[in-house]
């Protein structure tokens, strides 16, 4: 058998090892919650209503992981042989997809925090006006 067969039977097998990792933590969760529930006790919140830093923090790495990738693809394009525009290929979806990712997580918190700012900035309207004093 070629060895791009065994290099395509090992990525799927990778991403399935994932997918199945990440089914087993989840349904474990679940069996979690429903324990507590059995004893009549509710399972805590975590990381819940946050002030949304955590959006700005991995948007700022996906942008950063994604821009490298696409910094490091872009020679590709250039190497003789190669007639795409700009040397940007197909290759650049690869770091491409991370940073448009990561800018839109960071669109996100600042088009979310803009209301809290401003809301934060204004002085209250209805406080009363004291007379100058003489």
């Amino acid at each position: 058998m070629s060895s791009a067969f065994f290099a395509t039977v090992g990525i799927l097998g990778i991403f399935f090892l994932i997918f199945a990792f990440s089914v087993v933590m989840r349904y474990l969760s679940y069996r979690e919650t429903l324990a507590l529930a059995d004893k009549g006790l509710v399972r805590a919140e975590r990381g819940r209503g946050g002030d949304g830093k955590d959006t700005l923090r991995w948007g700022i790495v996906i942008t950063a992981v994604g821009l490298a990738l696409s910094v490091g693809l872009y020679p590709i394009g250039l190497m003789p042989g190669f007639q795409f525009p700009l040397g940007l290929g197909p290759w650049m979806i690869a770091g491409f997809l991370p940073m448009f990712f990561g800018l839109g997580l960071i669109l996100i918190y600042v088009l979310t925090h803009e209301k809290d700012d401003e809301s934060s900035r204004r002085e209250p309207a209805d406080e009363p006006k004291r007379p100058p004093q003489s």
